[in-house]
């Protein structure tokens, strides 16, 4: 009952960005466990060093819940199931997709007993499952041929407690830099702009008649890092720390583009939903967006010339956002050894090949991006180079708090109703208070 209490007293708040969610294998066949794994071992459930099936083998089914937000992503989805089961044909993926409200329909799973063996975890929500006690630590089941060393960092780490492992990420998005290469041409300007201070210059240059040099998204999900880029924390000890001096320093460029140098402006001023229909319109020549944009703009504007850079440089540092979710494991799971071996394909080098072969959603493994040429592809290397530095969109358990408090206020001092420092002063205050609440 304590659990159950826990989970639904955890605040949420679902982040969807534009398909992000936002995504070889692990050994060579040979998939022996230790620790709890082994808790979970039958006769006749063992595999070859092909890891191919035995013949006395059982049949298992495992219960694996996620989203899906494109066709296409549904497609590459299911070819690297059938890959795992053709490899694991004692092994049947039965795949349950949550349309909507994802969180708080697992959550209900959770308490009732009935969620499945293996779900998809926003690191945005992982602190909160990973507190309750829900998950199934993942170091028992990881070997050495498994390589946990080859995903990027800052992508593990976000679903890292305590020092264990509660989920592996399945994929990443990060942002960059979108601009239109045709309205640089017109206006003579022969590069991108490698700092903050070049693209507000260039920002100003571009911005004529109806269309603004720089299209601005008021997310705090986009603009955690630039809100610590100048050394101050949003986040301290789990609490909101808005009013720190830094961060209002880093913030107040984004409120004076709009407000004072009208040079920016968010999708809505000009009438868009959202980013990728804002640069799409050519109503701004430059946007940070995620590589979730590629594939939009070949579909929707095949005809806008554009290229992609990493985000220009704060006070010489680079920084963008990186987004990630693990497949993780219900630590109420009765088929746990078949729930890693999925997990464990999945994540796995030949996994993550099938699965980001569509580029909607960019390999955690450094080995995997080197394979398939990302990092040599013009539009995708800024990705890719981000992943390494990047700040993941998590926290801890009080972030959605913090974040929808940042939401409420920061738009209101971004539309000119208040100062930056009234609105950060009071989203704070409130945050706390729910908090302490």
């Amino acid at each position: 009952m304590e659990r159950a209490k826990w989970i639904k007293g955890l605040g949420f708040m679902s982040v969807v960005l534009a398909g992000t969610m936002l995504t070889a294998c692990g050994d060579d066949g040979n998939n022996d466990t230790n620790g709890a794994a082994n808790e979970n071992n039958t006769e006749g459930n063992e595999t070859d060093n092909d890891g191919a099936q035995n013949e006395d083998q059982e049949e298992v089914t495992v219960r694996l819940t996620g989203w899906q937000s494109s066709p296409t992503e549904q497609r590459y989805f299911e070819e690297t199931i059938d890959a795992f089961e053709e490899k694991y044909p004692h092994i049947n993926v039965e795949v349950d997709t949550i349309a909507d409200q994802y969180m708080d329909v697992l959550r209900t799973r959770l308490i009732g007993g009935e969620a499945a063996d293996v779900f998809f975890l926003d690191a945005f929500e992982a602190p909160g499952l990973i507190e309750a006690g829900v998950l199934e630590s993942l170091d028992g089941y990881i070997t050495d041929e498994f390589d946990v060393d080859d995903f990027e960092e800052p992508l593990i780490d976000a679903f890292r407690r305590d020092d264990q492992l509660w989920g592996l990420p399945k994929d990443t998005s990060t942002l960059a830099l979108f601009y239109n290469k045709d309205h640089f041409e017109e206006a003579g300007i022969e590069a991108p702009p490698e700092t903050w201070e070049e693209m507000e210059e260039i920002a100003e240059t571009l911005t004529v008649d109806n269309r603004y040099g720089f299209g601005i998204v008021t997310d705090m999900a986009r603009l955690y890092s630039i809100g610590e880029s100048r050394g101050g924390e949003m986040v301290v000890d789990n609490r909101a720390n808005f009013t720190d001096p830094a961060v209002i320093d880093a913030l107040q460029p984004i409120i004076d583009m709009r407000n004072e140098k009208e040079i920016g402006a968010s999708p809505a001023d000009v009438g868009a939903e959202w980013g990728g229909d804002m640069f799409g319109t050519e109503r701004a020549s430059m946007i940070i967006e995620g590589n979730w944009m590629i594939e939009f703009m070949e579909d929707a504007f095949p005809d806008v010339n554009y290229g992609v850079v990493e985000i220009p440089t704060i006070e010489e540092e680079k920084q963008t956002m990186a987004y990630t979710v693990s497949y993780s494991m219900n630590g109420e799971s009765e088929v746990k050894e078949e729930a890693w071996q999925l997990i464990e394909f999945l994540t796995g080098k030949e996994g993550m090949e099938i699965w980001t072969a569509s580029g909607l959603a960019l390999p955690s493994r450094q080995s995997v991006a080197e394979m398939m040429d990302y990092a040599d592809d013009a539009i995708y290397e800024p990705f890719i180079e981000g992943a390494s530095y990047a700040t993941v969109w998590a926290d801890d358990t009080n972030l959605p708090i913090i974040n929808s408090n940042f939401e409420n206020q920061f738009s209101s001092a971004f539309l000119g109703d208040q100062t930056l420092e009234e609105a950060m002063e009071e989203a704070e205050r409130v945050a706390n208070n729910e908090i302490q609440d």
